[in-house]
């Protein structure tokens, strides 16, 4: 029977724990971590440092002629954000859709990543989008990388969507012609394209980041991004095989999501492998079986959207759940279950207070790390190994892993887990290696697994040089204290472009819906602005000053737990919501994913587009 076909219930946690004692241990934690320059800490991949993001290693790019065009839709990015907001598009008949994209084909982040050992980290019958429209089933729970690659292919073909696009393009500058009613495109490829509407889907994982460490040129060896993997370098292919490496010494730089993945693969082909760890990982174990075709067969129309409803209603973004079975069953809802299940046990669970359920929140959370920790005892031989590997904060201060095979790959003798918490990080690159507490590692090859650029500057996260809207207004200069939308999806002053992100609309911690709500909504928007013959669309001032406010006095504070968290980019590192656009989430709609759903839904079902202007 596979986790897809079962429900379940709470795990066994630990109860002999000492909270006070642990509160004060994280608070050590973090406080050993934080750096002054938060965010800024990580370089911009530009200039000298422009082919670790530029430079593409699956395709490559043969030389064509400048194009110069108008065009309806302009779709900024192919990953899953823009082949869902040009599917959407289809769907709703708006034809004359261009999808512009740096890398060679669709895909997003399941192009860029093909590293060894590369899988979706959460349930992929919730996370691969548009399974029944497809006719299209997961392998397994965690599908590997290439399946979902091929899948964000298939998408594109189901669609149409390769006869619009430009691939191996990037774009350069957008600004907002008034004279014309279009925005103008220009790209590195020479291009001159001006689009009536412009979709911004460049999703949340675009662009690699590369701690600030001195001395990166200066390092005589091989050094690339995971998210760039050099199989010429390193031998084999995403199943592992890395063959090349066998007489190599290699450096990981981070142990985030990708890490865990990495680790095991690097630990059984290199020489010698040295980890190079600011905070770890809380590391559960990982059950992935094979999709039962009999499961398969037997799910009604609508399973995928009833399962990424369960999924979202057990995540930790909700949390108790009454009267609906837990049909996810792993890392991400056992906090759900648990919490439920102690507030079920209680004598009178509707008296219950939401200052009780924190609480209550709170202490599972606390016995749920202190699992994870113990595991790591019993897998990790080495004593002072295992203490650098346990995760020391709260559930979802970092994001949260599985894997059968990484902490055990620390109990090779060929793998040296170097600690960097103290130093808060690596020092510096040499000619010969790597510096960190003052011992150089003499190292062929560093590779970064330090993550994307989520939380810096949004001109860094959008990585276009410029966005001009109407009347010479800068998008960078008018987010830069905060985000002022109508929905998350449109800005005053930005005629004719959607957004799609962590803005200011609803989250789940299933990403692909919320990129999947967003391409309906925007979807619709055009359509409709098409067919009523607008050349024209953006919010009313008053329309997006009163989203702003009910945004903000919706807003939860969670200030308390993000700054009680190890810095990453969940918290900003470090500085919390103190600068909202600087937030992973955004600037969220606190009531819920589902019922920001309900909302824009009941938006739409009225036919009179509120809150928009449209001319002609």
């Amino acid at each position: 029977m596979t986790t897809a076909e079962q429900a379940c219930g709470p795990t066994d946690v630990p109860t002999d724990i000492d909270i006070p004692a642990i509160r004060e241990r994280y608070a050590a934690e973090r406080a050993k971590r934080l750096r002054p320059e938060g965010a800024d800490q990580y370089l911009e991949l530009e200039g000298d440092y422009a082919g670790f993001y530029e430079v593409d290693p699956y395709t490559t790019v043969t030389e064509r002629d400048a194009i110069t065009e108008d065009v309806d839709v302009v779709v900024l990015g192919g990953g899953i954000a823009g082949l869902l907001a040009g599917a959407y598009l289809k769907k709703a008949g708006v034809d004359g859709i261009r999808v512009i994209e740096m890398a060679g084909d669709f895909g997003g982040v399941w192009y860029w990543n093909r590293f060894p050992g590369i899988q979706c980290d959460n349930d992929a019958y919730c996370y691969v989008p548009l399974l029944e429209e497809l006719d299209f089933m997961p392998s397994k729970k965690f599908a590997d990388g290439a399946e979902i690659f091929q899948h964000c292919r298939n998408i594109g073909k189901h669609f149409g969507l390769y006869d619009g696009a430009l691939f191996s393009t990037q774009v350069r500058e957008l600004s907002w012609d008034e004279e014309s009613q279009r925005w103008q495109i220009s790209t590195d490829r020479g291009d001159d394209i001006r689009a009536r509407f412009v979709v911004m889907a460049q999703g949340s994982y675009n662009r690699p980041k590369f701690p600030g460490i001195p001395g990166i040129k200066d390092f005589a060896g091989h050094v690339f991004h995971s998210a760039r993997w050099d199989y010429d370098y390193t031998g084999g292919n995403a199943d592992g095989g890395l063959d090349k490496l066998a007489d190599k010494r290699v450096a990981l730089v981070g142990t985030g999501a990708t890490g865990i993945q990495l680790v095991p693969h690097l630990s059984r082909d290199a020489q010698e492998l040295f980890v190079f760890q600011r905070t770890p990982s809380s590391v559960d174990e990982r059950s992935n079986p094979s999709t039962d075709p009999a499961w398969a067969a037997s799910l009604e129309p609508g399973w995928q959207e009833a399962r990424k409803r369960n999924f979202h209603n057990w995540s930790p973004f909700v949390g108790v759940v009454f009267g609906e079975p837990d049909l996810i069953c792993d890392f991400w809802t056992e906090l759900g279950r648990n919490l439920t299940a102690r507030i079920a046990g209680l004598d009178d669970p509707a008296s219950v207070t939401i200052e009780q359920i924190m609480a209550f929140r709170e202490e599972e959370d606390y016995k749920i790390m202190e699992r994870l920790r113990r595991r790591v005892d019993a897998i990790v031989e080495d004593p002072a190994t295992a203490e650098s590997l346990k995760p020391y904060y709260r559930f979802m201060c970092k994001r949260p892993s599985s894997s059968e095979h990484y902490l055990s790959s620390f109990n090779r003798p060929n793998v040296t887990l170097v600690d960097v918490s103290e130093s808060k990080g690596v020092e510096k690159l040499t000619e010969k290696g790597i510096v960190a507490n003052g011992v150089e590692y003499e190292v062929d090859c560093v590779i970064f697994a330090s993550g994307f650029e989520i939380s810096t500057e949004i001109s860094r996260r959008f990585a276009i040089d410029s966005i001009v809207g109407r009347d010479g207004l800068s998008l960078f200069d008018y987010w830069q204290n905060d985000y002022k939308t109508l929905h998350g999806m449109t800005s005053r002053g930005f005629p004719n472009q959607f957004f799609m992100g962590f803005i200011q609309g609803g989250v789940s911690a299933n990403t692909t819906a919320m990129f999947e709500q967003q391409a309906q909504h925007i979807a619709y928007i055009i359509a409709e602005a098409q067919n009523r013959g607008a050349t024209r669309v953006e919010p009313t001032q008053e329309a997006q000053d009163s989203w702003v406010q009910t945004v903000r006095e919706l807003s939860i504070d969670n200030s308390a737990f993000e700054l009680s968290c190890t810095p990453g980019y969940y918290n900003n590192e470090g500085r919390g919501g103190a600068e909202r656009n600087g937030s992973f989430l955004g600037d969220f709609y606190s009531p819920g994913f589902y019922a920001f759903d309900e909302l824009i839904a009941e938006w739409r079902g009225k036919g009179d587009l509120d809150g928009l202007e449209l001319s002609t």
